[in-house]
């Protein structure tokens, strides 16, 4: 019994899957957001897994592009379990697409595709960190739903001074 064999996978494929994860997670839990790093490790990896043990065994029987198919699926509904409706806008679509990204990697990997994979984070976190550069940078890249939300202080009172009462 060898403990370090876990055939069907590889051990290459989930350090691929892990390190595209920890990028992508990294960036997003930097940023506060619900899709850190262990949640993206986990659907990174559990994707890899449902593809490459099925690619191992159901080679000759059955369609192995069904397993991708019902992942994507899947991870559709997770994504839409991130997204929520705030003052009148949805917000958690770039961690629902986040989660897609990462999916779809696990699926790279899954068919042999290791370092494309973490290729493929690579140019996500510089999709998400580009773009928030310039819609900092630029006024008007922060129309419609793409404004930042600014909290408006509240009027400080002077020291002594007796609070408003409301009238009547």
């Amino acid at each position: 019994m060898d403990l370090l064999n876990i055939n069907p996978l590889q051990w290459q494929a989930l350090f691929c899957c892990f390190l595209s994860a920890f990028i992508i997670g990294l960036e997003r839990q930097l940023q506060g957001k619900p899709v850190g790093i262990r949640t993206s490790a986990l659907i990174c990896m559990g994707t890899y897994v449902f593809v490459a043990v099925t690619g191992a065994h159901f080679d000759t029987a059955g369609d192995p592009s069904r397993i991708v198919g019902q992942v994507i699926t899947g991870i559709g509904f997770l994504g839409a379990g991130v997204m929520l409706a705030k003052d009148g806008s949805v917000v958690g679509v770039t961690s629902a697409a986040s989660i897609w990204i990462l999916a779809a990697i696990g699926v790279l990997v899954g068919l042999g595709h290791h370092w494309l994979g973490v290729k493929m984070a690579i140019l996500t976190v510089v999709i998400l960190v580009g773009v928030n550069l310039m819609e900092n940078s630029f006024a008007f890249m922060q129309r419609g739903v793409h404004g930042k939300f600014r909290r408006q202080r509240r009027p400080t009172r002077k020291k002594g001074a007796r609070p408003v009462e409301a009238s009547e």
